[in-house]
C-alpha cells in the first residue's frame, strides 16, 4: 500500500487526506490543530507527532498550506530532512509563483521530484472529491503525482513546468474575483430596476451574460441551485482567500509588467468587504457591500 504524508488538514485539507484514506491509500496526516488532527483519525488518517515523523518513510508528500512562507519552512524544516529517498513531493497550496518556483528547485537539487497543484472547487469539491487540479512540473513528476491527485479530484491538468499549476490558479481566480463583482453589480442593477431576479436568472443564465458566478454560484439567496447566498453567506470560499489569491495575482502582474486594471479594482473591493463585515463570509457576499454604495 502506498504511504503518502498529508501536512495540513483545515477545510480543504482535511477533504482531500479523507478521499486518500478512502481510496486505500495509507496516510499519515499531521495539522497543528487538534481538532483538524481528530477529524482526519476519524477517516481512517494515521495522525503523526509532528510533519517530521509524517513525512518519514512516505511514497509521497502532500502539503496544503495557507502561505508561500509556510511552504518553503516547512519543506525546509521538516519534509527535505526527512523524506525517503525517491519521494514524490505535491504541493497543493495556493502560493506565489516564485515560491512555488524555489521550492521545486531545492527539492530537484535534491534528488526528488515535485509539482506545484493548487486546487478549484471549494471545500464541497474537496469533501466530495471532485477538485479540479492545476499542476506544475516535469512531465515525469505529473506522470507519477496525477493517480494520486485523481483519488481527489475530478480533474488532474498538467499546465506546464514548475510555478505553472500556481500561475494558472491565480489568473483562474482573478477571473473568479472579477466575474463575482460583475455578477453583483449586475443583480443588484436587474433588482434596482424593477427585474424579477429569478426572472433575470433564466434570461441572463441563457444569454451572453451567462457564467460560472451566476449559474453555478449564484450571489442572490433562492435563485439558481443552492449557493453560500442561501446559507446568510457561510461557507463556501472565504472572502479573505479570494482576497490573498487576487493579491498574488496582482503580484505576478506587476513582476511580468502584465496590465491588469479589473483585477486590481476587484481586489480593492474585496479589501473593502473583508475590512468590513465580510472577513468571515463567502466570497460571493460582497453583494451586500456593493448594494450599499
Amino acid at each position: 500500500m502506498t504511504t503518502i504524508a498529508f501536512i495540513g488538514l483545515g477545510n480543504m485539507g482535511g477533504g482531500m487526506a479523507a478521499n486518500l484514506a478512502k481510496s486505500g491509500y495509507h496516510v499519515a496526516a499531521f495539522d497543528l490543530v487538534e481538532d483538524a488532527c481528530e477529524r482526519a483519525r476519524e477517516a481512517g488518517c494515521r495522525i503523526a507527532e509532528g510533519g517530521a515523523a509524517a513525512v518519514g518513510g512516505a511514497d509521497a508528500v502532500i502539503t496544503m498550506l495557507p502561505a508561500g512562507k509556510h511552504v518553503a519552512s516547512v519543506y525546509a524544516e521538516d519534509v527535505l530532512p526527512n523524506a525517503a529517498p525517491g519521494a514524490l513531493f505535491i504541493d497543493c497550496s495556493t502560493i506565489d509563483v516564485a515560491t512555488a518556483r524555489v521550492t521545486a528547485a531545492s527539492a530537484e537539487a535534491k534528488g526528488f521530484a515535485m509539482v506545484d497543484a493548487p486546487v478549484s472547487g471549494g471545500i464541497a469539491a474537496a469533501n466530495a472529491g471532485t477538485l479540479t487540479f492545476m499542476v506544475g512540473g516535469t512531465a515525469e513528476a505529473f506522470a507519477r503525482a496525477e493517480p494520486v491527485l485523481a483519488a481527489m479530484g475530478k480533474a488532474v491538468i498538467h499546465a506546464g513546468e514548475a510555478g505553472a499549476g500556481q500561475a494558472a490558479k491565480i489568473c483562474n481566480n482573478m477571473l473568479l474575483g472579477a466575474t463575482m463583482v460583475a455578477t453583483c453589480e449586475a443583480f443588484n442593477l436587474a433588482r434596482d430596476l424593477g427585474l424579477d431576479l429569478q426572472t433575470f436568472y433564466d434570461i441572463s443564465s441563457q444569454a451572453s451574460g451567462q457564467s460560472w458566478s451566476m449559474t453555478s454560484y449564484c450571489p442572490v439567496p433562492g435563485v439558481g441551485p443552492e449557493t453560500p447566498a442561501d446559507r446568510d453567506y457561510e461557507g463556501g470560499f472565504a472572502a479573505p482567500l479570494m482576497l490573498k489569491d487576487l493579491r498574488l495575482a496582482l503580484e505576478a502582474a506587476e513582476a511580468s509588467g502584465t496590465a491588469t486594471p479589473m483585477g486590481r479594482r476587484a481586489a480593492e473591493l474585496y479589501e473593502a468587504f473583508v475590512a468590513g463585515d465580510g472577513a468571515k463570509k463567502d466570497f460571493s457576499g460582497i453583494i451586500r457591500m456593493l448594494a450599499e454604495d
